[in-house]
């Protein structure tokens, strides 16, 4: 597929894409959405990858959806839109490997939304976020209602949603929607810092890791240490993930993953 909005190379076992639409802000359309699922599919056939770091062109991760492309459109195709959109992020979820968001600029409707998909975030420290549907009469459709407050808590996300109030990238700090700044020069140079560590860890116990704990959030606590423990065992053995790290410990050496 030849991407028009979505740039990617991959090096290191770190695949860097960049929404590239910065005319328009990076606003999410229905190609992005295309796009994105076509790449997805592609990185995670792909046995090389083991960390993404998802990022936007220009002043703007993304800065919204493309009210353009909303603003006709039926009851029935805006359910459809929106429907797309959680497909597309709970596939970014999905990935066996972490996804980071280096979030550049503004971050706001979908686009934080997209953010929140992602499994950690990084900000600019000049970067703005929000969630600013109300102010067109609208709510978040590609499940940001139901990220935020799982990430900030009820009352914060409530607050946010309803007042449409667009935050700083300090503020996003202190509430825990993103883990870490940077200045805005070297944002990228950070997120690509944090891949790199990742991408030297044991891969399997990596991947292992976010399977856990994000299927451990939708089942109950006993259930969630049930599957903790067979993750825990598959990584022993001859062979292993495990055996070589924990040899490679044992004789002060670098572990060959």
């Amino acid at each position: 597929m030849e991407y028009q909005i979505l740039k990617h190379e991959i090096n290191e076992g770190i695949a860097l894409v960049t929404v590239s639409r910065p005319q328009a802000l990076n606003a999410l359309n229905t190609l992005f959405f295309k796009e994105m699922d076509h790449l997805l599919a592609a990185l995670i056939q792909n046995n090389a990858v083991r960390v993404m770091v998802l990022t936007g062109e220009g002043k703007a991760f993304v800065a919204g959806a493309d009210i353009a492309e909303m603003v006709d459109k039926s009851a029935m195709e805006g359910s459809g839109f929106s429907r797309m959109g959680q497909n597309t992020f709970r596939s970014i979820e999905k990935t066996p490997f972490p996804v980071i968001a280096a979030i550049n600029g503004f971050a706001l409707g979908g686009g934080l939304e997209l953010a929140m998909a992602c499994d950690f975030r990084i900000a600019s420290s000049k970067a703005k976020l929000g969630q600013p549907e109300v102010n067109l009469g609208l709510i978040p459709g590609f499940a940001g209602t139901q990220r935020l407050p799982r990430l900030v808590g009820l009352a914060n996300a409530l607050f946010l949603l309803t007042t449409a109030e667009i935050i700083s990238a300090e503020e996003a700090l202190r509430i825990g929607l993103v883990q870490k700044l940077a200045e805005p020069e070297l944002l990228l140079e950070e997120a690509m810092r944090i891949a790199r560590l990742i991408a030297s860890k044991g891969p399997k116990a990596v991947q292992l890791i976010k399977s856990s704990v994000r299927q451990g959030l939708n089942i109950e606590f006993e259930a969630g240490n049930d599957l903790e423990a067979k993750y825990f065992g598959s990584l022993f053995g001859q062979n292993s993930e495990g055996e070589e790290g924990m040899k490679a410990f044992l004789e002060k050496r670098p572990p060959v993953w």
